[in-house]
């Protein structure tokens, strides 16, 4: 180490204040130029600083005056410096379980590392390429993912399909074929579709027959015996092999995007679990949906491709820009809808989303439809089961039946999200948790006993929709279209608004119960024990109450065609309603009341139907939705569950309104312990051991002194942990009392001292500081927008308190007379 020459009118100081690393022309020029290495990062940190250098001189101890110069290596013995962690130490720098991630240190780092490749790529040819397959890895990762994501969705869908159709008979040609598939290659009529040789019900296959009561209690045995089958083996994979793999995962996969670590999460384990329940799940008939958990799905597959390029698992910040993305690809392949996929991630669920995100999660959300396009899980060229195309144009007049959807979808998401939540907090209060298991099969088995005799609720979810969906044709034989036929009145393909036949009413009361029983089953569906996705059961709401007036319409229209709102527009004779566009329109405001999308939720449905001129009641519908939901209550139901559960997720879309101050919020309060913290050069080893042993805090701040209460900087407790551990195992002469500092240079000490431990490159030397009297909107805003973990708060120079993300949101909560201690975690 370079012998550092003092000036006749300075004099070190015992257990060294930074004077001596600092002088003042270095200091400027430094603080001028960018910097790489944590050791010229110093004059960073004189900026978050809050006294002038000039009144920085501390007293200084005459009685060294006689040294002229000093060296640790000279005064100490050369073995006595233990220049440690000159290159990084495996885990330093990474987090533990539950923790926040700090944004700004991760993009610092990456900056860093981005600008050594970018240097060393004019030295070499290989440095060159290196450069250049950086740059090219994250469209690399994309397609990586795009194809995953699309190849695991496809095989959901087919093996979901098939299994739902186990529950009411099988395939004689082939038991892997699925009801549709195995009646292709049938010779039965259009009308007797259903009903080809090859496929047999349960009945048909035991007793020889499909007819009668008997046959009918059979069919009715199996199916609930199936469904009971199907639900139990999801739920005991879940519980018994990845725990996480429940739920829908997007009210988590928004934590874990805000920067909060949650491991397992999206592991291995947690993919392959999650992929087989969630055909497990769908396939029972329980109320849920698959294209949450595909959300979920996707992001797994991100975050283990991600571990392919040392640029993103190395980096927290990095890997949660390719999150985004996978979320962007999950709802790609969910809906068909790449655009929407790409908006969706964007409105619902990133927390930072900069451009170059963007055209990455168009990408993998372009790649991610093309492959299930390419397997084609349904067999009819599309990427969904219930595409739709209408022809008919809408009228003006009836923006006022589709705002009314909006106001029910409004009114339907906040009774759901308010239910929702009360039936989980009862479950997560009470003994009701400690049995997911018989929860999940006496849900499983009310639903599947009241599913069976209605027709609608028998069918899956996705194929109910498509019913609904429908717009009736010349051929359709289902219930939904037996309307009296005049033929004399067909014009080409489009039928006339006609007089509804005894199927329609028939429809409309089992429609009715339907509505009734998918309301309230939902309820207690969602939150449950094994992946349920919340989509597809509020389409299905909307859906049958957008047919139910949508056919309420058609019949005042065709009986009272010479009413006033009518006459100009729809003379007798005319296609004049689209049921089907009704049943669209209620499933986006029934879907845009529990989440409160609106972008997304248009784009994603106009995606859906492939009709661009319904964008105007799609939005018509979705904006009600959410005035009225938002009237009633502000979260959609993915916040509500990360309070639930007490995520320290910092809501980007909330004001702080409040006039309280940093003093009001930051640790230690008064009449608290004073606040921990860690001196730069006068600790020993086993002194920061035992604070390490005696307190549970996630970091401490380097002062100069204890008395001066100047700031250093500040060091992570896992960094530190990780260090001394290393040092005492590979560094000869690291004992208990030996000196830890994080100054450039080591203190002056006699030679009979131990061997010193130097932690300075672990030292974020430019910490976030706020003064005491810094209003709290200010600092809210400060982590939302930096993502940090923490601030430290100063008062004349002199170091007060902390603030932590914890301390924000417990505020926030005690602010909105919330219980502050349901922020669970650290």
């Amino acid at each position: 180490m370079a012998s550092y020459a003092l000036k006749p009118w300075e004099h070190p100081e015992p257990f060294g204040l930074e004077v001596l690393a600092m002088d003042q022309k270095g200091y400027r020029r430094g603080s001028f130029q960018s910097s790489t290495s944590d050791e010229d990062m110093l004059e960073i940190a004189g900026a978050s600083l809050d006294f002038p250098m000039a009144d920085d001189d501390p007293p200084l101890d005459r009685e060294m005056g006689g040294f002229s110069s000093y060296n640790g290596g000279e005064m100490n013995g050369t073995s006595k410096m233990m220049d440690f962690l000159e290159e990084p130490l495996p885990g330093v720098g990474t987090y533990e379980d539950f923790n926040t991630i700090d944004w700004v240190r991760e993009k610092s780092r990456d900056r860093d590392r981005h600008r050594e490749i970018t240097s060393r790529s004019k030295e070499s040819t290989w440095a060159l390429i290196h450069s250049v397959s950086d740059a090219f890895s994250g469209w690399l990762l994309m397609l990586f993912i795009g194809l995953l994501a699309g190849s695991l969705a496809g095989l959901i869908d087919i093996s979901a399909h098939w299994m739902t159709d186990l529950k009411e008979g099988v395939c004689l040609a082939g038991f892997w074929f699925n009801h549709e598939h195995c009646c292709w290659k049938s010779n039965t009529t259009f009308t007797d579709r259903d009903k080809c040789p090859e496929w047999k019900s349960w009945s048909q296959l035991i007793i020889g027959h499909g007819e009668g009561a008997f046959a009918y209690i059979l069919n009715y045995l199996m199916y609930v015996i199936w469904a009971l089958l199907f639900s139990l083996l999801a739920v005991l994979l879940v519980k018994g092999f990845a725990p996480y793999a429940c739920g829908s995962g997007i009210p988590e996969i928004k934590t874990i995007l805000s920067g909060f670590i949650i491991r397992g999460y999206l592991g291995k384990w947690t993919l392959i679990i999650k992929t087989i329940t969630l055909v497990l799940a769908v396939s029972s008939g329980l109320s849920l949906g698959k294209e949450g958990p595909l959300v979920h799905v996707a992001c797994c597959c991100g975050n283990i491709l991600c571990h392919l390029f040392t640029k993103y698992r190395k980096n927290e910040a990095k890997r949660r820009e390719v999150l985004s993305a996978a979320a962007a690809a999950g709802v790609s392949v969910a809906f068909g809808a790449p655009i929407g996929g790409v908006l969706f991630s964007l409105e619902e669920v990133s927390y930072y989303f900069p451009l170059k995100t963007l055209w990455r999660s168009f990408f993998a959300a372009l790649v991610a439809a093309f492959t299930l396009r390419s397997i084609n899980p349904f067999g009819n060229s599309r990427l969904v089961l219930f595409y739709v195309e209408f022809h008919m144009p809408w009228h003006l007049l009836e923006l006022v039946p589709f705002v009314l959807l909006g106001i029910f979808g409004g009114l339907w998401g906040a009774f759901f999200i308010r239910s929702n939540i009360a039936w989980c907090r009862r479950r997560k209060t009470t003994k009701l948790g400690k049995y997911p298991v018989l929860e999940v099969f006496v849900v499983t088995a009310i639903t599947a006993i009241l599913a069976f005799p209605n027709e609608y609720t028998r069918m899956s979810t996705s194929e109910l929709i498509s019913e609904l969906f429908n717009d009736c044709g010349i051929l359709d034989s289902s219930k939904l279209c037996e309307y009296v036929n005049d033929f004399n009145s067909t014009k080409g393909d489009d039928l006339p608004d006609r007089a509804a036949g005894p199927g329609v009413y028939t429809a409309m009361w089992q429609l009715a119960l339907a509505l009734i029983m998918k309301v309230f089953i939902t309820i207690f569906t969602f939150g449950m024990k094994v992946p349920s996705g919340l989509f597809i059961p509020s389409m299905a709401v909307g859906a049958i109450a957008g047919r139910l007036l949508g056919v309420a319409m058609e019949q005042l229209a065709f009986y009272h065609h010479d009413w006033v709102i009518f006459s100009g527009w729809c003379s007798q004779g005319a296609d004049c309603i689209t049921p089907g566009l009704y049943a669209m329109v209620g499933a986006a405001a029934c879907l845009g009341g529990v989440t409160r999308m609106t972008v997304s939720l248009v784009v994603i449905m106009f995606e859906l139907t492939g009709g661009l001129e319904y964008i105007v009641p799609l939005m018509a519908a979705a904006m009600t939705s959410k005035w009225m939901a938002d009237a009633i209550g502000r979260e959609g139901i993915y916040d509500a569950h990360i309070r639930l559960n007490g995520y320290p997720f910092l809501e980007a879309k909330e004001e702080f309104s409040h006039k309280t101050l940093a003093m009001d919020v930051m640790r230690p309060r008064r009449n608290d312990p004073p606040l921990t913290v860690i001196t730069q050069d006068s600790m020993t080893v086993e002194d920061v051991e035992t604070i390490i042993n005696e307190t549970t805090y996630s970091g401490y701040p380097v002062v100069v002194s204890r008395e001066s209460q100047r700031l250093v900087g500040f060091v992570l407790r896992r960094d530190l942990i990780i260090s001394i551990e290393n040092a005492r195992k590979k560094q000869d002469g690291i004992v208990s009392t030996s000196i830890i500092y994080f100054t450039d240079h080591s203190p002056p000490l006699p030679p009979s001292f131990p061997s010193m431990l130097k932690l300075r490159s672990i030292l974020d030397l430019s910490p976030f500081t706020v003064t005491d009297q810094t209003p709290m909107e200010i600092v809210v805003d400060i982590f939302r927008k930096l993502g940090l973990r923490q601030c430290l708060v100063t008062h004349n120079g002199k170091l007060l308190g902390i603030i932590t993300k914890k301390d924000v949101l417990k505020h926030i909560a005690q602010l909105a007379n919330q219980d502050p201690d349901s922020i669970l975690f650290n």
